[in-house]
């Protein structure tokens, strides 16, 4: 429990820390070790040949300047035509490695995105992690927005980023040269003093460029967490009104559009702060960079003019110059022209890594067997057995402490009484609820079927939704038929291969009908139900209850449910109820069950009977000679 806590309480400070590159590395890095690794290689070396490429366009254009200015300068119409076709030349270049390398870097940009996208969905997806991570605290809430968009933003920026970074670092080597060569010597007079500064300009525009630097990043840090806050803003928007679309009807039959209007101004509300601030930091960075943009067209040739006009060096000569200084300066000007663009990624990093952390330790918990994790695992016989639970909240508070029982096959029990506890019960079964302690041994010929309170219904064809969660091929078509005639659902059978998003096509009843029809259709040995009648009418639960019975006469049955029309189909009843101190006391009846069960006969019940007594007895030995080896 104190682990997943320390996730929310040190995760500014981690990424605030030199180590947030590292983090992102562990977390995508291993991309570029993965089985498409060569084919990955080979889109980045290609990508590389083509930066240097993109680095020698403006070295020929900066040499095709000053040949242009000197046959201007000569008045020379033989030398100017040839620079045309010499430009013409170097423009189908350009075109050429522009559009290649943009193929290529989206190629690698969506490979990393697909991979990451992956590697956390899969994670999300798994062992009930994403409803688990509804209830752990920390910063990971909308994780749809984070492997959606931030995923995005991460890896397109990244290879964005990097690839502007290598491309200036070329830029810089090349120019620094034809710069310094382009200065000549410059001798400063110090008093009695002559000091030569060879390469002059190339000094004079590594101080320039590093005193914008700093300056802009100076300006620009409140940039990075203004634009974080604004993206945690727009996602909590979204998903406000993705909830208002999924829950339209239940808003429409209580008139609450008024409080949802309300709730969706406050939420956006929260991004016209964020977007203020953010507004803000880049007023002051776009000061910046326009008077430094404007100022570095016409700085080079301020500074090289004196030459010119002193007739040491010609006009060709001084506007390679100038070219070759706004080349080397937009070299060095890499932090400031992509301050916005890394504020953008790093923010979307954190919510990844975020959300990465979350689960990770979600993982780690449900493989590490110790105190503060339930352990679910497979039995050696067919019994569900609770060995010593303690059920707590996801913030630590117990909800039920030391609940031991064991649950035959075949038996039919109803968990009633608290009804936060009972769910968490049926929660802890399913491998949903893992904050607690103890052991839950599921029956070795465990095929369980949770039946949740409202059906999961995915958007497809009706066929798709009735097979769920098998495909859709595995069930003929005469047994959807009769599955569907079965429970009530006959008239749906003409719609069996339409599309429409269900859960808002049909009532809550029929939805419920749905999920008995899956139970027909999938067979199991072990059935759990969680309050899987409650939108029916006495007469539609009374017909379906008995239908379970009757269909699946060795089955086990756990029902969770708070109305006592139930108890009749159950011989077993656990009640939880709450006690002074605020946890839940586990109270079990029994009764003499004499329900009707077609196909069997008395000996065959009998025969039940002192089966389970066997089974009884073998689980008795079973856990005593376990205690003896505990001792």
């Amino acid at each position: 429990m104190n682990n997943r806590a320390a996730i929310g309480d040190g995760q500014d400070f981690d990424r605030q820390s030199p180590g947030f590159i590292r983090q992102f590395i562990r977390l995508a890095g291993p991309y570029w070790q993965s089985g498409e690794k060569w084919k990955v290689r080979g889109l980045v070396a290609l990508l590389l040949g083509l930066t240097v490429a993109q680095v020698v366009i403006p070295i020929m254009i900066n040499l095709w300047s000053a040949e242009l200015f000197d046959a201007l300068e000569q008045k020379s119409m033989e030398k100017f035509f040839g620079q045309i076709v010499e430009i013409g030349l170097i423009l189908l270049a350009s075109m050429t490695v522009t559009a290649t390398h943009l193929k290529v870097k989206r190629a690698i940009q969506l490979g990393w995105r697909r991979w990451l996208t992956r590697r956390l969905q899969d994670n999300w997806m798994a062992m009930g992690h994403h409803y688990q991570l509804m209830h752990m605290p920390g910063d990971h809430d909308n994780p749809d927005g984070r492997i959606a968009e931030d995923i995005r933003l991460t890896t397109e920026t990244a290879i964005d980023l990097i690839h502007s970074l290598f491309y200036c670092v070329l830029l810089l080597a090349s120019f620094v040269q034809i710069l310094w060569s382009l200065s000549g010597d410059l001798v400063l007079t110090i008093g009695e003093f002559d000091i030569p500064v060879p390469g002059h300009m190339v000094w004079v525009a590594l101080i320039y460029a590093s005193a914008a630097s700093s300056l802009a990043l100076w300006v620009g840090r409140p940039l990075i967490g203004a634009t974080d806050r604004r993206q945690t803003a727009e996602a909590n928007f979204r998903f406000g009104l993705v909830r208002a679309r999924e829950n339209s009807e239940a808003i429409a039959l209580l008139h609450g559009e008024v409080g949802e209007r309300r709730r969706f101004s406050e939420l956006f509300r929260g991004i016209e702060g964020a977007w203020n601030r953010q507004t803000a930091g880049l007023t002051r960075l776009f000061l910046f960079t326009s008077a430094y943009s404007v100022f570095s067209t016409a700085f080079p040739i301020l500074i090289a003019a004196p030459r010119y006009i002193a007739g040491i060096i010609s006009l060709g000569h001084l506007m390679q110059t100038a070219q070759a200084f706004q080349q080397l300066s937009q070299a060095l000007s890499w932090p400031v022209d992509n301050l916005q663009k890394v504020a953008e990624w790093r923010a979307s990093v954190e919510r990844v890594l975020s959300l990465h952390d979350a689960l990770q330790a979600l993982r780690d918990d449900s493989s590490r067997p110790d105190a503060h994790t339930v352990i679910v695992q497979k039995a050696a016989i067919p019994t569900l057995c609770f060995h010593d639970l303690t059920i707590a909240n996801a913030d630590g508070g117990v909800v039920i402490e030391g609940f031991s029982a064991e649950i035959i096959g075949g038996e039919h029990v109803l968990i009633g009484g608290d009804p936060g506890a009972a769910v968490k019960l049926f929660k802890v079964v399913a491998g949903l609820w893992p904050w607690g302690r103890g052991t839950v041994d599921l029956p070795c010929d465990a095929h369980i079927f949770f039946m949740p309170q409202r059906p999961y219904m995915p958007i497809g064809t009706l066929r798709g939704v009735l097979t769920y969660p098998s495909a859709m091929e595995c069930f003929p078509e005469d047994q959807l038929e009769g599955a569907l005639d079965r429970v009530g659902l006959g008239h749906l059978m003409p719609r069996i291969d339409d599309t429409a998003i269900w859960e808002q096509s049909l009532t809550a009843g029929e939805q419920q009908r749905l999920g008995f029809a899956r139970l027909l259709l999938h067979r199991p040995k072990w059935v759990f139900l969680q309050e899987a009648t409650d939108a029916l009418d006495p007469d539609g639960e009374r017909k379906l209850m008995q239908l379970l019975i009757d269909e699946f006469p060795a089955a086990t049955i756990l029902t969770v449910g708070f109305h006592a029309e139930l108890e009749q189909y159950h011989q077993r009843k656990l009640t939880l109820t709450p006690s002074p101190d605020g946890t839940i006391l586990v109270r079990e009846s029994r009764k003499d069950w004499d329900q009707p069960k077609r196909g069997m006969n008395w000996g065959g019940r009998l025969f039940g009977n002192l089966l389970r007594r066997g089974e009884r007895r073998a689980l008795s030995d079973g856990l005593t000679k376990r205690g003896d080896k505990r001792r």
